[in-house]
């Protein structure tokens, strides 16, 4: 019941995600604010997220993951509560401000308690069903979104895509009686000025990001992205004043510890998650295609659908897989993916309309889904259990970033093709183009996992807590928790 209230934890922030996108229509003809207040909707939510991850997985760890966990979830059932009651334009923005927030102190509280009370096999069933639940909100924002819209319970119309949070929040409650915490609280208090830093800094990236293409690139976002790089670097010197990871100064603890980020194999695996997740902008360029040869919004979600359910699929599958290769299977959902892109691309090129894709639609989610959990294992495993809120909080930053990177990047490419060569050439080119960028993240992954279990195969099974004295990688992060 406990693992239950955490999966509810991990379903709210991209269910919201998926089902408002579909809902902006409506609620642009309802409160009025045009194109502005569907990009406010979009980015306030996002841009509050991506930015607070990191903190907020770090108060889970000082001050308790279950308590943390909690707070979010009553703070996101309110803020959904206010986007269903809301007015004005202004009010919902302040909504999405604040569920964005919420969601960010609950989010990382799932994978990092996850991470502290489960070992073995059943860590990694738990890590598989966290990851089939992204594909269950894909799944469910993709069809349910529109289907509330159309409906118009009770004359709620849009409204209702915000008052859907409150049912799941109330089980998450009735459910978080079940939960065990094992490590309630951390010594120290919060490190304020780091905070503030990385804040800044990270706000600086992200703003621009989801703002930047549909203002057509000003030259602040420009300025933003210079400023914010000098932010972010003074906060690492910063950190790394802290003595290894003891606190100073009346009790603070660093926000990031250094030699926490810094143990072998940590940067490799978040570089390969952010490459991972550049399938974020693919979203919205098949949103764009399937509107350009003349698909309707029930036709569009029925034909990306197979990516959900597959992605749905694909962690159910990881326990099983591990009997048979405990190692590589991050490697081979992203091959999977490569594979499901490239022939997506030429079924595109071929037939032009999507709807001929249903099969490597559901083998890129597929791929997806056993890359996910097997990607967040790979990275947090390398992270000692102390830090588990942290290792959950920049898994998930850096998932948020690398979308809006992507939809940034990729989504102008698309657009810049659609305008000179046609939207069928352009999302050829871009699925071409995330192909590669997969493929880079599955051999980046195979050099992740080589520095987390440099032992022999039969050895592995047994090993992939970096706190088994087995793996010199144990070793190593052993030492630094005793320094």
């Amino acid at each position: 019941m406990g693992v239950i209230t955490l999966l509810a934890g991990t379903l709210l922030p991209p269910l919201d995600f998926f089902i408002v996108n579909l809902a902006i229509p409506s609620i642009q003809d309802d409160l009025g604010g045009g194109d502005i207040l569907g990009q406010q909707i979009v980015a306030s939510y996002a841009a509050t997220y991506a930015v607070m991850l990191t903190l907020g997985g770090r108060l889970g760890d000082l001050y308790g993951r279950r308590r943390v966990f909690l707070v979010g979830l009553v703070g996101f059932a309110l803020a959904s509560l206010l986007c269903g009651v809301a007015g004005e334009p202004w009010l919902l923005v302040v909504g999405r401000v604040l569920q964005g927030l919420t969601a960010a102190l609950m989010a990382p509280q799932s994978l990092a308690l996850i991470r502290a009370s489960l070992d073995g096999r059943d860590q990694t069933i738990a890590l598989g069903f966290h990851g089939a639940t992204f594909g269950l909100a894909a799944v469910i924002g993709q069809a349910l979104g529109g289907l509330l819209v159309t409906a118009d319970l009770w004359g709620l119309g849009w409204r209702s895509i915000f008052f859907i949070n409150l049912p799941v929040a109330a089980l998450g409650l009735l459910g978080s009686l079940f939960l065990h915490d094992p490590h309630t609280r951390g010594e120290g208090r919060l490190d304020a000025v780091g905070a503030v830093l990385l804040f800044t800094g990270l706000a600086g990236i992200v703003v621009p990001l989801l703002e930047g293409q549909a203002l057509g690139w000003p030259w602040w976002c420009f300025v933003l992205f210079v400023v914010a790089a000098g932010v972010l670097y003074g906060f690492w010197r910063y950190e790394s004043t802290f003595d290894g990871n003891r606190s100073r100064g009346r009790h603070v603890m660093p926000l990031v510890p250094p030699r926490a980020v810094t143990a072998p194999g940590v940067r490799i695996s978040l570089v390969a998650v952010a490459l991972f997740y550049s399938i974020a902008a693919f979203f919205l360029i098949f949103s764009e295609h399937e509107q350009a040869v003349g698909r309707t919004p029930l036709q569009a979600s029925l034909d990306i659908l197979p990516l959900g359910i597959g992605f749905l699929v694909g962690p159910l599958t990881v326990p099983h897989l591990m009997r048979i290769m405990p190692r590589r299977i991050a490697a081979l959902g992203l091959g999977l993916e490569t594979i499901g892109f490239l022939a997506f691309a030429g079924l595109v090129a071929a037939f032009d309309q999507t709807p001929w894709a249903a099969a490597p639609l559901a083998l890129i989610g597929f791929g997806q889904g056993l890359a996910l959990p097997s990607l967040i294992r790979i990275t947090v495993t390398h992270i000692p259990r102390a830090f588990a809120g942290l290792a959950s909080g920049l898994v998930s930053a850096t998932l948020q970033i690398s979308a809006a990177l992507s939809v940034a990047i990729l989504g102008g490419i698309f657009y810049a093709a659609a305008d000179t060569y046609g939207s069928t050439e352009a999302i050829t080119a871009v699925s071409i183009l995330i192909a590669v960028l997969l493929f880079a993240s599955s051999l980046l992954s195979l050099r992740a996992e080589r520095v987390l279990y440099p032992e022999t195969p039969s050895k592995i099974i047994g090993a992939h807590d970096p706190e088994t004295p087995e793996t010199q990688e144990g070793k190593a992060l052993s030492q630094v928790r005793e320094q």
